[in-house]
C-alpha cells in the first residue's frame, strides 16, 4: 500500500474504534435535518423552480448576485424590529447563539464556511428571520413605523414585490428553521406562546381560511406549515373497494386509471369535496370527489418544492406527491381540464386548458408514490367500477359511436332503418295471417251459379 492508501485505512480503523456504526446515532442525525439542498438530478427538470428570484433566506443562496438588492431592505427590517420590540441586540444574539447547533443541524448539507464562522451564521439567522417576520406583519397593512411609499412594506411594495418574496418563501432551499422565528417573536411579544402566534400569521399570509393551528402539529419551517395546511383534512366520504385484488403499481393493466373524460363515459360523475384539503379525495356510488384547486403562475413552483421536500425528508409523508400523481393520471388533455373546470374542481387562472394539462403532466415526472395510501384505495375502487359489464359496454358505446358527429348520424340512421324494417316485416306478417271478412275486397265478387236447363 502507498502512503495515501495507508492514511485512509488508518482513518477508517480509527472511526470504527471511536464511534462505530450506531443506528440510534444515525437516526438522531437524520431527525435534525429539515432543510435540504436539492440534488441536481431533481433540479435538472426545472432549475428556475427551486431558485429564489427576489430574496434569500438561510445559507444556500446567501450572497448571490441577483439577490443582493434585498440585503439593504433586510437591514432596514432588522432596525425596525429592534426599535419596536425594545430588546437589545445582544440579548437576541445570545438567545440565538444558544441554539446554533440545532439551527446548523437543520441544513443538509451545510458548507464548511458556516460551520467555522459561528457568529456570521447567527447574524444571518437574525437578519433573515426579522425580515421574514416583518413581511408576515405587513400582510395586515402597512406597519405604522414604515412609510406609505416604502418600496417593500408600503402599498406599492405589497403589490409589486411581496408576491415574489412570498413565492421565494415556499422554496425548500430558502427556508429558515421554525425555532428562529419562534425565538424572535417570543422576544418581541414577551410570551412563551410564540409558536401558535407565528403559525396563525403564516396561515393568514399563505392560505387564509384554512385550518386552525392546533390541527397542524409541530412544524419545521414555512414550507412545512404550508404543506400541512394543504393536507389537514382526510377524506370526508368513505371509499370502498368492492372486489379486492392484488395490488400492482407498475404495468398492471387492470389497475390503470383512465382520463377524466373516459371516466365520465363509464358513468363516473365528478363533485367537489367538502373541504379544500388535498387529502379529501374519495370515490363511492359512481361519484369521484376532489377538492377545488386554483391553478395559477405559482402552482408549479409550489408543488415542485413540496414534492422535493417529501422526497428528501423521510418523515414528511407522501400526501402531496400522491395527489399530483393521481391528478396526472386523470388529466391527459385540455378536454379533461375543461371537464374538471365545469365541475368546480379546477379553477384555471393560468390561461388555456392545454397549459394546465401540460403543467400536471410535467409535475409528475420522475416521482414515486406510496402504493398503499388512501389514493391507492380510490384508484382500486374506480378500476373495479369501470370493469363492471354495464359500465364497460357504456364506455365502449360512447367511445365508438359518440365521439364523432358523423358516427352519431350514422348510428341514428342505422337504428331508424332497422326500426322501419322491423315495422314493415311485422305489417307484412300481420296481413298474411289476417282472416277474411264480408266487407273485405275479396268477398265483393260472387261467382254466378248456372241456371237450370228448361225445354223450350
Amino acid at each position: 500500500m502507498n502512503m495515501e492508501e495507508t492514511k485512509w485505512v488508518v482513518q477508517i480503523k480509527e472511526e470504527l474504534k471511536s464511534n462505530g456504526i450506531s443506528s440510534e446515532h444515525e437516526k438522531e442525525q437524520w431527525q435534525r435535518h429539515s432543510i435540504y439542498k436539492i440534488p441536481s438530478r431533481v433540479t435538472a427538470l426545472n432549475k428556475r423552480a427551486y431558485r429564489p428570484q427576489a430574496v434569500s433566506f438561510g445559507p444556500y443562496h446567501h450572497g448571490e448576485e441577483h439577490l443582493k438588492d434585498m440585503e439593504d431592505h433586510k437591514h432596514r427590517a432588522l432596525l425596525h424590529f429592534l426599535q419596536r420590540c425594545k430588546k437589545p441586540i445582544e440579548l437576541i444574539f445570545h438567545c440565538m447563539d444558544q441554539v446554533v447547533e440545532e439551527l446548523r443541524g437543520s441544513y443538509n448539507p451545510l458548507d464548511e464556511i458556516w460551520m467555522q464562522d459561528r457568529p456570521r451564521f447567527v447574524q444571518m439567522m437574525i437578519v433573515d428571520g426579522c425580515f421574514m417576520l416583518e413581511i408576515l406583519r405587513a400582510n395586515d397593512g402597512v406597519p405604522d413605523d414604515y412609510a406609505e411609499n416604502d418600496p417593500v412594506f408600503g402599498q406599492h411594495g405589497k403589490l409589486n414585490v411581496v408576491p415574489y418574496i412570498k413565492r421565494d418563501m415556499l422554496m425548500l432551499e430558502n427556508q429558515l428553521p421554525f425555532s428562529v422565528l419562534r425565538i424572535l417573536i417570543e422576544l418581541e411579544n414577551d410570551t412563551n406562546q410564540g409558536e401558535e402566534l407565528l403559525m396563525k400569521q403564516m396561515l393568514k399570509f399563505f392560505s387564509a381560511g384554512t385550518p386552525e393551528t392546533r390541527t397542524l402539529g409541530k412544524c419545521m419551517h414555512v414550507l412545512d406549515v404550508y404543506r400541512k395546511s394543504l393536507i389537514y383534512q382526510g377524506p370526508t366520504h368513505r371509499t370502498r373497494v368492492s372486489k379486492p385484488k392484488r395490488r400492482r403499481r407498475f404495468h398492471g393493466d387492470d389497475e390503470i386509471i383512465r382520463s377524466a373524460t373516459e371516466l365520465q363515459d363509464a358513468g363516473i360523475r365528478f363533485m367537489k369535496s367538502r373541504t379544500h384539503s388535498l387529502g379529501d379525495v374519495s370515490f363511492g356510488g359512481g361519484v369521484l370527489r376532489l377538492p377545488t384547486l386554483v391553478v395559477d403562475d405559482t402552482t408549479e413552483y409550489m408543488f415542485l418544492n413540496l414534492i422535493a421536500f417529501e422526497r428528501l425528508h423521510a418523515e414528511a409523508g407522501n400526501d402531496v406527491t400522491s395527489y399530483i400523481f393521481f391528478m396526472d393520471t386523470i388529466i391527459d388533455s385540455e378536454m379533461d381540464v375543461a371537464l374538471l373546470h365545469r365541475n368546480g374542481i379546477l379553477v384555471n387562472a393560468l390561461g388555456s386548458d392545454k397549459a394546465v394539462a401540460k403543467l400536471f403532466n410535467s409535475l409528475s415526472k420522475d416521482i414515486a408514490v406510496d402504493p398503499h395510501g388512501v389514493l391507492d384505495v380510490v384508484r382500486m375502487s374506480m378500476s373495479n367500477y369501470c370493469k363492471k359489464p354495464w359500465n364497460m359496454w357504456r364506455a365502449n358505446l360512447i367511445h365508438t359511436y359518440f365521439r364523432n358527429p358523423w358516427a352519431i348520424v350514422s348510428l341514428v340512421a342505422a337504428v331508424f332503418l332497422f326500426a322501419l324494417t322491423i315495422v314493415q316485416t311485422v305489417y307484412t306478417i300481420a296481413q298474411f295471417y289476417q282472416p277474411s271478412t264480408p266487407n273485405s275486397p275479396s268477398s265483393s265478387f260472387v261467382k254466378p251459379s248456372p241456371k237450370p236447363w228448361r225445354r223450350p
